[in-house]
């Protein structure tokens, strides 16, 4: 898997620079989550389109809080399943597969900071057990799915 970083100059040239400069002149939080708010709200209006297929794909993944698999994504578009892992993969930056996993994970971290416990959180979300659970949360949020859970209640 290419996990490689574009830093966003790269991405943006000129324009990261600006934003750059913009932010460290601010002041306030506030100014910078406005300025970071306009900034990617104008990015996303010159993006190009995504193609219908691959935005109906990410609608199932979401839809079915990422579980779904690849071959059905591929099927409900029409697309083989090579087809839908390049377009998607173009379009979205990640892969059908890890798109889907990410959701599955954010569901589930959602439901462990609100006070499930874990074992109901990984049989809810498609997890093959709570051990599975665990793992993901240690590679995605570096902590253990208690600890997950702690952070909310601590910061509240």
């Amino acid at each position: 898997m290419d996990r490689s970083i574009t830093p966003l100059k790269d991405l943006w040239g000129r324009h990261e620079e600006r934003l750059r400069e913009q932010l460290a002149e601010s002041s306030t939080w506030q100014e910078r989550l406005v300025l970071m708010d306009e900034f990617l709200t104008e990015r996303a209006a010159d993006a190009p389109e995504m193609a219908p297929e691959v935005a109906a794909a990410w609608d199932l993944i979401v839809g079915r809080r990422g579980r779904v698999r690849v071959d059905d994504l591929a099927a409900s578009c029409g697309w083989s399943r090579k087809r839908l892992w390049s377009r998607f993969t173009a379009q979205v930056g990640l892969t059908p597969k890890r798109a889907a996993m990410l959701v599955r994970f954010d569901h589930a971290a959602r439901a462990l900071t609100v006070g499930h416990n874990a074992a109901d959180v990984a049989l809810a979300c498609g997890y093959t057990d709570q051990s599975h659970l665990h793992r993901d949360v240690l590679a995605h949020a570096g902590c253990t799915p208690r600890a997950l859970a702690d952070r909310n209640t601590t910061a509240g």
